[in-house]
C-alpha cells in the first residue's frame, strides 16, 4: 500500500502523530499516540485481509498488554493467535527461532495473515525474523512497548538473532507495514529500561540533529512525566530514522550512522553474554561516550562535547564507563574480538562510527585495530567498578 493511499484512511487517529519511512510502494506509517492500542483493530485492517493475526510476545509484556491489543483487533473482527515466549536477550537464539517458527506452522500462519510484535526490541527482533523467512514473508505489524523499540528497533526492518560470536548477526530485511507506538505503555516500564531507551533518543541528536540534543539538554530528564514531549521526542527520533532507512534500506552507507555507539556496546553486550548485568541501552550509552572520547583521541572533536555529551547520559542515569558495569571487568582484546565480529567490518578493516562534534557523526573506515586496543585498555583500566541499585 502506498503512502498516499494509507494518508487518506479513515481510521487514521485524529490525536496522533504520524511520521512515514517512505519506501515507495511499500512504505509504511509509524503512528505514535495515546490510546493507540484500543483502536489497532481499526488501524490493522487494512493489512489483515485474512482478519488473523499471530501475536507473538514475551512473558513479562503478555499480562500487562496483550489483552488489550487483543479486544481492540477484536473490535474490528479480527481473531489473534497469541503466542508467548520467555522474555529477555537470550530468547534471541537459533532455538527460539525454531520453536517460533514451529509454533506459527503449527498454528496455520499463511500469507494472507499478519505477526505482530508486541513487546521491546528483543520480540521485535525475533518475531519479524520469524515473519521474515515464515513461507518466504509474511505481513508483519510492530508494535513496540518500550522506549527503545519505539525511537529505534521497531522501524527500518531490520531482524535478528544474536549468536556466541556477536550480536544481530543472524537475520533478515523484512520491513513492518505499520509500526503502532503507543506511549501509554511505556508507564509500565522500569526506571532502568526507560533510562535504556532513552539513550537511543540521545542518539538522534547526536548523528545529525545537535538542535535536539539542545532540546534533550533541557527536557530530556523529565520525558516521562510529559506526554507532549515524549511524543515528540518519539517522533523526531522516528523521523530522523525514517529518513536514513528511505535513503539507504540495506545499509549500504548513511544507515551505518544509526549505530553510532553501538560498535564498543555490542562487544560490551557480547562479553556479558546477554545476561541481563548490561542491558542494550546501557550498553550503547557507554558506546556512545566512547566513540565521542575516541573521537576527541584522535583529533576530531573537542573536549567540550566529549564533556557536554557526558553529562547528559549521566544526569539521567545511564552509564558512560565500563566501570559503572555492576560485573567483572573485561578485557581489551576480548572486547577487541568482538568488534571484529561487527557487521560493518569489510575485509578484516574495523569500521567506525566516530563524530567531529555534536550533530556531525561521520563513518570512518579502515580504523587501526591497535590503536582501538590501546584506547579499550585505558577504556577497561579507567576507573573503580561500582553497580547499580536499580
Amino acid at each position: 500500500m502506498s503512502a498516499k493511499a494509507v494518508e487518506r484512511l479513515e481510521t487514521r487517529p485524529s490525536d496522533a502523530a504520524i511520521q512515514w519511512v517512505d519506501l515507495g510502494e511499500r512504505a509504511y506509517p509509524i503512528v505514535i499516540g495515546r490510546g493507540l492500542l484500543a483502536q489497532a483493530g481499526a488501524l490493522f485492517e487494512a493489512h489483515a485481509p485474512a482478519k488473523r493475526v499471530a501475536v507473538v510476545t514475551d512473558a513479562n509484556v503478555a499480562p500487562l498488554h496483550l489483552s488489550s491489543l487483543e479486544t481492540g483487533l477484536k473490535r474490528a473482527g479480527i481473531r489473534t493467535v497469541p503466542i508467548i515466549v520467555p522474555s529477555g536477550e537470550s530468547t534471541k537464539d537459533f532455538h527460539h527461532l525454531q520453536t517460533l517458527l514451529e509454533a506459527l506452522l503449527e498454528n496455520g500462519i499463511e500469507r494472507g495473515d499478519v505477526v505482530a510484535a508486541l513487546g521491546g526490541g528483543v520480540v521485535g527482533d525475533l518475531a519479524g525474523c520469524a515473519a521474515g523467512l515464515l513461507r518466504r514473508g509474511v505481513r508483519f505489524v510492530q508494535v513496540p512497548t518500550s522506549l527503545l523499540a519505539q525511537v529505534d528497533s521497531s522501524v527500518g526492518g531490520k531482524t535478528g538473532i544474536n549468536t556466541r560470536q556477536g550480536k544481530n548477526l543472524v537475520g533478515v530485511f523484512h520491513q513492518p507495514a505499520l509500526v503502532l507506538a503507543d506511549i501509554d505503555t511505556l508507564e509500565t516500564l522500569s526506571d532502568r529500561e526507560f533510562r535504556a531507551g532513552y539513550a537511543e533518543v540521545v542518539k538522534y541528536g547526536l548523528i545529525n540533529n545537535a538542535a535536539f540534543f539542545k532540546w534533550l539538554e533541557e527536557r530530556g530528564g523529565a520525558l516521562r512525566g510529559n506526554a507532549d514531549d515524549l511524543i515528540h521526542a518519539i517522533t523526531v527520533s522516528c523521523a530522523s530514522k525514517a529518513d536514513i532507512v528511505a535513503a539507504d534500506e540495506r545499509e549500504s552507507g548513511a544507515r551505518a550512522l544509526l549505530n553510532l555507539g553501538h560498535t564498543f556496546g555490542h562487544a560490551l553486550e557480547a562479553h556479558y553474554g546477554f545476561d541481563g548485568t548490561l542491558i542494550h541501552g546501557e550498553a550503547v550509552s557507554i558506546g556512545m561516550a566512547q566513540a565521542f572520547r575516541y573521537s576527541r583521541l584522535q583529533g576530531f572533536c573537542n573536549q567540550d562535547d566529549v564533556e557536554r555529551v557526558t553529562h547528559h547520559l549521566a544526569s539521567v542515569g545511564l552509564p558512560t564507563r565500563i566501570s559503572h558495569i555492576n560485573g567483572e571487568r573485561p578485557a581489551a582484546d576480548g572486547l577487541l574480538r568482538h568488534i571484529r565480529q561487527d557487521k560493518k567490518v569489510r575485509d578484516g578493516a574495523l569500521t567506525f562510527i566516530l563524530t567531529r562534534g555534536i550533530g556531525e557523526a561521520f563513518i570512518a573506515h579502515d580504523v587501526d585495530a591497535e590503536t582501538v586496543e590501546r584506547f579499550l585498555e585505558k577504556e577497561c583500566d579507567t576507573g573503580t567498578t561500582h553497580g547499580r541499585t536499580d
